[in-house]
């Protein structure tokens, strides 16, 4: 089954929106009783499967039960704020959360031969298969996987099984894939629709997806004539074409080729998506290509505070912080509480500029010595607001008193980069 909207730069409507999703439930026969959607969580507010999501449970009350499980993967569970405000009229008795830890069946796993090859020889583990429980004894007849396809740091496009295995898996698969994705080189993934962290989550789809009952539906986002994030591409079908069609059309659409390299950038972090340099350093993950040598990145944060998502990554970015892939190796190659946590120590890999440019946060309630320790300059927030007011500024290039800079408003939404991605 393909449901594939035709390559377009032109908002996919709300009604037309509802009409695709009516044919996806009207062509399944028999009939699904029980539904499990599985979405992002607040912090891709912007992948427009929150309205999604909420259509679909109106387009089956009445018809079957459906459940909603947030792709939490390590993040904190959604509060009911942040579920009303994504998932707007879904019933928060619906709304079932991922536990990384406790909630796992393993399904199957990659063996060290296949790492090693994959990461042409650096890497010499295993890697156990593990999801969500629910998806197979759930007695679902029908899992819709919903998500946005964009460049993304870690498997090159986001979504389709990175969904079901990042986003309601464990804990070591989500630890060894970022791990991989760091070693082989960020420069060598992002925005490619195949590398080596794709194989990763394309082998353990085919250990344990098979004979599950789902279906994809994948977004692609882009700016809107207004320039606000709109829906542009909608995806649904099973296997891997509905991924590699939205891939392409996000290649398209999301990747930025600049004309010269950026000697300042200003990112600005909306404070109910980001709280966390974990999160927050999208900022960096999808300029890094784009900065010149000797350039500065600014990114305004009001609502950061912390560096971690949890109490535990949180500590080990405060103690390791963000100097560069040469001291992270040696670090983890020193450090068990590293080597247990891969994901952390791919995160501090991604999270630096490699001592190319300097990254400047002008944090909310991060203090200066804080964001000094990993390895980050400071810069105070109403200062750098008064200067740089992201709603006077346009998205691109900008000039301020003889200054010239680049701004970016949604730096999840897409890539900059200095030169076209090639396949």
């Amino acid at each position: 089954m393909a449901l594939a909207a035709p390559p377009s730069t032109s908002p996919i409507t709300p009604a037309e929106q509802r009409e695709r999703l009516a044919q996806l439930l009207a062509s399944r026969s028999p009939a699904p009783r029980r539904i499990l959607v599985i979405g992002p969580d607040i912090t891709r507010c912007y992948s427009g499967a929150g309205g999604l999501t909420s259509l679909l449970f109106v387009l089956a009350a009445g018809r079957c039960h459906i459940d909603l499980m947030p792709a939490l993967g390590t993040h904190e569970p959604m509060t009911p704020a942040e579920l009303d405000r994504m998932y707007p009229g879904v019933p928060h008795d619906r709304v079932l959360v991922h536990d990384w830890r406790n909630d796992l069946l393993r399904i199957g796993e990659i063996p060290a031969g296949r790492i090693e090859q994959l990461s042409a020889g650096r890497l010499h583990f295993s890697i156990a298969v593990e999801i969500n429980r629910r998806l197979l004894e759930g007695g679902y007849d029908l899992i819709l996987s919903v998500g946005q396809v964009v460049p993304h740091e870690v498997i090159g496009m986001a979504n389709h099984s990175k969904n079901l295995f990042i986003g309601v898996g464990g804990g070591e698969l989500l630890n060894k894939s970022h791990y991989l994705g760091a070693v082989v080189g960020m420069e060598q993934i992002m925005g490619r629709m195949n590398n080596p962290v794709r194989s990763v989550m394309d082998d353990a789809a085919a250990h344990g997806l098979a004979g599950l009952p789902i279906v994809y539906v994948q977004t692609v986002i882009a700016p809107d004539p207004q320039g606000r994030p709109a829906l542009h591409g909608l995806f649904i079908g099973e296997g891997r074409r509905p991924f590699e069609d939205a891939a392409r059309l996000s290649q398209r659409l999301n990747i930025t080729v600049v004309e010269r390299p950026l000697k300042k950038c200003v990112v600005y972090l909306e404070p109910h998506e980001f709280r966390t340099t974990w999160l927050g350093n999208k900022s960096v993950y999808r300029t890094r290509m784009a900065i010149a040598d000797g350039g500065e990145l600014l990114v305004l944060a009001p609502g950061l505070r912390a560096f971690g998502e949890d109490p535990g990554i949180d500590r080990l970015i405060r103690k390791y912080g963000y100097f560069g892939t040469p001291a992270t190796l040696r670090q983890v190659e020193g450090q068990p509480e590293l080597q247990t946590s891969l994901a952390a120590a791919a995160h501090l890999i991604h999270g630096s500029s490699e001592g190319r440019f300097r990254i400047v946060y002008a944090p909310g309630k991060l203090s200066r010595e804080e964001i000094e320790s990993v390895g980050y300059e400071w810069a105070d927030l109403a200062q750098a607001l008064r200067r740089y007011d992201p709603d006077r500024l346009v998205e691109g290039w900008n000039e301020r008193d003889g200054e010239e800079f680049y701004f970016i408003r949604h730096p999840g939404l897409g890539l900059w980069c200095q030169s076209p991605i090639r396949e």
